[in-house]
């Protein structure tokens, strides 16, 4: 029944994103109206549900190899190296300002940097070392972001979109280089789900069981730095939508991760196509103001508002687990 629920969510979202905002008149559509469906709705709903999809699995997958419930895919480094990446690459005139493509192979590559600069320092670290090294990584990536932004801020007018993360002026030609690679890595991590479960309950465990914990925990690493930085590539830095909600899939599906994945890239989807949608709403209430008719209100300040009070409403009950 909760599968049911998850999937009435995401639908309800998946038609809120389409029918609110600017530019569409529901539900008698004249030819500029139906371009703007076809052309600027429908990717900005794909984007808000692949990232959220690739956010949610990510998010998965480093609580469970990492054992940690606090883990999301900002410890890894990868949201701050996916936004270096850019505005590097824009500084030093490898990317053009406005190709797709470009953007988001750079997006792709400082992710991936940023996740392997976090394991290059914690691959002989317990757990807990790769989680503090993750912080320090990601610490460090956005204070060179903070100076290169300092150093030339008339440069980067849209750096708000990856620092804070927007599925706004997403077209055909960014979905189209970001979905190959996180389906391809959904796939491999649901593949691998069964033996990066087993880390979840301790080495120890795993050993028990025939599973390697170094390399399945590398592996799963990879995965989550492979589906954060898809994500960021594709929206920008989405906060805490990794963090709760694979709370919220263990809650429907359990600890087993061949279930929770699922799950999770499924809530997470909902999740921000939700987000975007209500972001919307807020664009258009505020229209009246000349910054929020260049820019709109950010989906990723939604889900960083949202996302902080259902951190606080999680940690309250698992104190009150502790304490019974």
């Amino acid at each position: 029944m909760r599968w049911w629920w998850a999937v009435g969510a995401l639908l309800a979202a998946a038609v809120a994103e389409l029918a609110v905002g600017h530019g569409v008149d529901w539900p008698r559509l004249d030819p500029l109206e139906q371009r703007i469906l076809v052309e600027l709705r429908l990717p900005r709903l794909v984007t808000a549900l692949l990232a959220g999809a690739g956010l949610g699995a990510a998010g998965l997958l480093l609580q469970a190899v990492l054992r940690n419930p606090l883990a999301a895919p900002e410890l890894t480094g990868v949201s701050p190296g996916a936004v270096l990446g850019v505005l590097t690459g824009i500084q030093l005139g490898l990317v053009p300002a406005d190709s797709a493509s470009g953007a988001l192979l750079a997006a792709l590559a400082g992710g991936a940097l940023g996740g392997a600069l976090m394991w290059l320092l914690a691959r002989h670290g317990s757990t807990t070392q790769v989680a503090a090294y993750g912080l320090l990584g990601s610490a460090a990536l956005a204070g060179v972001t903070t100076l290169l932004l300092a150093y030339q801020p008339g440069r980067f007018g849209n750096a708000m979109r990856w620092l804070v993360g927007s599925t706004d002026g997403r077209v055909w030609a960014h979905v189209q280089t970001a979905w190959p690679w996180l389906v391809v890595s959904l796939v491999l991590a649901w593949l691998c789900s069964a033996p990066l479960g087993v880390l979840a309950a301790g080495d120890g465990h795993a050993v028990a069981l025939g599973v390697p914990p170094r390399p399945a925990r590398a592996v799963g690493l990879a995965l989550a730095v492979a589906l954060a930085a898809g994500a960021v590539a594709l929206a920008g830095a989405l906060a805490f939508v990794g963090l709760v909600v694979p709370h919220v899939a263990r809650a429907m599906c359990g600890a087993d991760l061949r279930r929770a994945l699922p799950a999770g890239a499924l809530v997470g989807a909902g999740a921000v196509a939700g987000a975007d949608a209500l972001a919307q709403v807020l664009t258009v209430m505020v229209r009246s103001g000349s910054a929020a008719q260049r820019l709109g209100v950010p989906a990723g300040a939604v889900t960083a508002l949202l996302g902080a009070v259902a951190l606080v409403v999680v940690a309250r009950r698992s104190s009150h687990v502790e304490v019974s």
